[in-house]
């Protein structure tokens, strides 16, 4: 059976509506550090990150700790935002988390897919390094909740999920917190 741990990144030092690829804050650095403490018994494991500077950065402690290398998959990414104003992102992302899937606009519809169809595809037990919205496009698919917001994972939160013939099954829901998205 396919384990899979998704692990949202830590505290960037700026927000979604702040900047497109922020670095770790410090305290995202220790978050990240101590992530890497509580995960390092189960491995080694493959560990895949988000291509984005804050995933990468979440996984670095835990692959020196391994001492094997992340694989970055861009289908685990942040949800992609096409608008180019940085205020006017937050405003969009703020109307995105109150939406259904069903009624997003098709190319977030692909991206929610490719998302799921990358977990899905994962071979062996991995911990994943991504984010927000994608651990909740795992989790509502495990729930067969068609809301984009289904639960609010915490900064290094680790969500359990397991790979099943025909979809995913929740084994347990991260850590939740009142963290900064927008």
């Amino acid at each position: 059976m396919v384990r899979l741990y998704l692990v949202r990144h830590g505290r960037a030092a700026a927000s979604f509506a702040e900047a497109r690829d922020p670095v770790l804050a410090p305290e995202g650095r220790a978050q990240a550090e101590a992530l890497a403490g509580r995960l390092a018994p189960l491995g080694p494991l493959p560990i895949v990150t988000s291509p984005l500077r804050r995933t990468r950065e979440t996984a670095a402690p835990l692959e020196r700790r391994w001492g094997r290398a992340a694989r970055v998959e861009p289908a685990v990414a942040e949800i992609p935002s096409c608008e180019p104003d940085l205020a006017r992102r937050r405003e969009w992302l703020g109307g995105i988390m109150t939406a259904r899937w069903p009624a997003v606009e098709p190319d977030l519809s692909a991206w929610r897919g490719a998302v799921l169809a990358a977990l899905g595809g994962l071979p062996e037990t991995t911990v994943v390094v991504t984010h927000f919205v994608a651990i909740n496009v795992a989790v509502g698919a495990a729930l067969g909740d068609e809301r984009v917001l289904v639960f609010s994972p915490d900064h290094c939160s680790v969500t359990v999920l397991e790979v099943e013939a025909g979809g995913l099954r929740l084994v347990e829901r991260g850590a939740e917190g009142a963290t900064r998205v927008l």
